[in-house]
C-alpha cells in the first residue's frame, strides 16, 4: 500500500527559482544546475535590457539549509563571473516566466537603479578576532583603577575581595569594550580610501570583535586585498583577521518577495 501511495502521489506544481538580476538583451544560458540538484537550465528572462536568472524549481518555500544555501550561491557566484549581479533574496520563487517579466516590468525603474548604483562593485567579509586574555593582560599594565582593585584583590579581606571583584570585573569589562571599539574603528578608518562602504553585524562569540561586509570596486580589490594584509601584519600580535570574498553583494541588497505575490 506505501509503495502504491508512492507511486500515485502527484508531483508538486513547478514554478521559477530567481536568483539573480542582471543587465543583458541577449538571452543566456548558464548550463544545467540549480537549487534543485536536478540539473536544471539555469538561464536568463529578460524585460528590455534587464534579466532575472533562473531556473525551474517545485512551487514550495524553500528551506535554507545548508545545501540549498550553497546552491543558490553558486549559481550566483557563477553569473557574478561575467555579471554584475543584483542577488534576489533566498527563497524567491515565481510562478511562471511571465511573472518573472511581470516582476522585471513592474520593478524596471527601481531595478535599474540599483544596478547602475551596483555597477562593478563586489563585497568581502572581514571577520576580527583577538586574545581575550591577553587584553585583559595589557588593560592590567595600562589601566591603573584595574591595577589598584588587582593588589587590593590578592592583598584585601575576604569582604573587602568581594566587592573587589565585582569592581574589578566592571572596569575590566568597561575597558575591554573601549579596547575593542578602538582596534575595530582603527581597521574602518584603514579601508576607508578602498571599500566604497560597510555593514556591520554583531560578532560572533567571545573572541570575534568585529564582523563585517565591504562593498568594493573590482578595479580596487587588489588594494583592498593589500591594505588588509598591511592591517593583519601591523596587529599580528593582537588580532587575527578572516578576509572572505569576492562575494554577490548580499549586504548591500535586499530584493525579497513572497511567494504568494509570486502566485498572483
Amino acid at each position: 500500500m506505501e509503495d502504491q501511495a508512492r507511486l500515485t502521489r502527484p508531483e508538486p506544481e513547478q514554478g521559477k527559482y530567481v536568483y539573480c538580476v542582471i543587465r543583458t538583451e541577449a538571452p543566456r544560458d548558464f548550463g544545467p544546475g540549480g537549487i534543485c540538484g536536478r540539473g536544471d537550465s539555469v538561464h536568463s528572462v529578460a524585460y528590455r535590457e534587464l534579466a532575472a536568472v533562473t531556473s525551474s524549481c517545485p512551487l514550495i518555500v524553500f528551506d535554507p539549509t545548508r545545501e540549498n544555501a550553497i546552491a543558490h550561491d553558486q549559481v550566483n557566484r557563477l553569473v557574478m563571473n561575467d555579471f554584475t549581479i543584483l542577488p534576489m533574496s533566498f527563497g524567491t520563487v515565481f510562478r511562471t516566466e511571465a511573472d518573472i517579466t511581470e516582476f522585471l516590468k513592474e520593478t524596471y525603474d527601481a531595478l535599474d537603479g540599483m544596478l547602475q548604483r551596483m555597477e562593478g562593485k563586489i563585497e568581502y567579509g572581514l571577520k576580527v578576532n583577538w586574545d581575550k586574555d591577553q587584553a585583559v593582560r595589557e588593560i592590567e599594565g595600562e589601566n591603573e583603577d584595574v591595577r589598584r582593585l588587582k593588589e587590593e584583590i590578592l592583598s584585601g579581606t575576604s569582604t573587602s575581595t568581594y566587592f573587589s571583584r565585582m569592581q574589578f570585573g566592571r572596569v575590566v569589562e568597561s575597558a575591554l569594550q573601549a579596547k575593542a571599539d578602538g582596534l575595530v574603528n582603527e581597521v574602518y578608518e584603514a579601508l576607508r580610501d578602498t571599500a566604497i562602504a560597510s555593514r556591520s553585524h554583531k560578532p560572533i562569540g567571545d573572541k570575534m570583535i568585529m564582523n563585517a561586509a565591504f562593498l568594493v570596486d573590482r578595479e580596487k580589490t587588489k588594494a583592498f586585498d593589500d591594505q588588509i594584509d598591511d592591517i593583519a601584519t601591523r596587529y599580528d600580535s593582537t588580532l587575527s583577521f578572516l578576509h572572505t570574498g569576492p562575494w554577490p553583494p548580499y549586504n548591500f541588497v535586499n530584493i525579497r518577495l513572497k511567494l504568494v505575490r509570486a502566485a498572483r
